[in-house]
C-alpha cells in the first residue's frame, strides 16, 4: 500500500489577471520506505507538488491521499494534525527560530507534539547525535554554516518521528562538499530508520542518490 498517493492532481494559480497552470493531472504514488526525487526545470511545478502532498496547500482539483486517508476533503485541524505527527519538512531556506538554539529548534516540534521534557530532551540530543553535530547543541543559527543549519532543519525534521520527511531543494544553498554528506546523512536516515524522503530539486547530486527520479515539465510528468 503506498504512502502516498495522488490522482489527476492539478494546481492553479492567478498572477494578476493572469491563469497561471502549475500542475495537471498528476497521479503518482509514493511506497513507504522510498527516497525519491521530483526534478525538473524551475518552474516545473516541483515545489507546488511538494507542497500539496505535505498539506501545505490545497489542489485546484484531483485527489491526494495519505495512508488512504484523502486528505483533499479533510478539516484544517485533521491535516494540521497529520503534518504535526506524520510528516516532517525541510525547507530550502532553513527557516529556523534565530533566537533559539539548535538543541531547542529540534526539540520544538516535540513541544508541540506534547511530548514530556525528559523525553524530548533525550530525544533532541539524540538526533543531533545522529546528523553529527554534538558540541552545537547550544549554538543559535547566526553562529553556524549554512550546512550546520540544514543539518539542524533535517535533525528537527526527523524529531518528531514522521513517516515521511519532504524536503526542498536541500542543497541549493550548500556547496558540493556539503551537500553531498547532507545527501549520505539523509540516506543512511532512509535506511537505518525506513523514513520516507520526497525531494525537490534540479541538483545532480540529488538526482544520483535518489532511488527513483519523478520528472516533471510544464506542469505535467513525463514519460
Amino acid at each position: 500500500m503506498p504512502i502516498i498517493r495522488t490522482e489527476n492532481l492539478g494546481h492553479t494559480y492567478r498572477l494578476g489577471k493572469i491563469k497561471v497552470v502549475a500542475l495537471r493531472m498528476i497521479s503518482l504514488m509514493i511506497e513507504s520506505g522510498e527516497f525519491l526525487a521530483i526534478v525538473g526545470p524551475s518552474g516545473s511545478g516541483k515545489t507546488t507538488l511538494l507542497n500539496l502532498i505535505g498539506a501545505l496547500d490545497s489542489p485546484t482539483e484531483g485527489k491526494i491521499f495519505f495512508e488512504e486517508e484523502e486528505l483533499t476533503c479533510a478539516s484544517s485541524k485533521c491535516l494540521a494534525e497529520i503534518r504535526l505527527k506524520k510528516i516532517g519538512f525541510v525547507f530550502q531556506a532553513y527557516n529556523l527560530i534565530p533566537v533559539l538554539t539548535a538543541l531547542e529548534n529540534v526539540e520544538y516540534i516535540m513541544l508541540i507534539q506534547g511530548i514530556p521534557e525528559r523525553e524530548r530532551r533525550e530525544r533532541a540530543l539524540g538526533v543531533i547525535k545522529k546528523v553529527g553535530l554534538t558540541g552545537y547543541e547550544h549554538r543559535k543559527p547566526m553562529d553556524m554554516s549554512g550546512g550546520q543549519q540544514q543539518r539542524v532543519a533535517v535533525a528537527r525534521a526527523i524529531a518528531g518521528k514522521p513517516k515521511v520527511v519532504l524536503a526542498d531543494e536541500p542543497t541549493a544553498n550548500l556547496d558540493s562538499k556539503t551537500g553531498g554528506e547532507l545527501m549520505d546523512l539523509m540516506l543512511e536516515l532512509n535506511q537505518q530508520e525506513g523514513i520516507t524522503f520526497v525531494f525537490s530539486t534540479h541538483d545532480p547530486m540529488v538526482m544520483e542518490r535518489a532511488k527513483r527520479l519523478i520528472r516533471l515539465r510544464d506542469g505535467v510528468i513525463e514519460t
